[in-house]
């Protein structure tokens, strides 16, 4: 379960707008670009690292009462940028 973790993340995109950058709508290129930012997501990130992420924020935090700062997950980041800086509205 821990090395699924980081795998869960699917992006919402916007695919009938453009995102203001670009002068022409990048949506006909979008399964390529999700394949290519999921390789590249998954390829710089570490699954033991995501995983301890996991363990902290669900279960390790509780002993806190969850008063200490949430870890952030690196995958959904990752492939949020790579998709913005490649044209496409991500919404979440």
């Amino acid at each position: 379960m821990l090395f699924l973790a980081s795998c869960t993340y699917k992006p919402v995109i916007d695919t009938s707008g453009r995102s203001g950058t670009f002068d022409y709508s990048k949506s006909d290129e979008i399964t390529n670009d999700l394949q290519h930012c999921e390789y590249l997501a998954k390829d710089n990130t570490n699954n033991i690292l995501e995983g301890s992420k996991y363990v902290w924020n669900y279960y390790l935090r509780a002993g806190t009462l969850w008063l200490s700062p949430k870890a952030e997950y690196d995958y959904p980041k990752l492939y949020r940028n790579c998709m913005k800086n490649r044209g496409h509205s991500v919404l979440n």
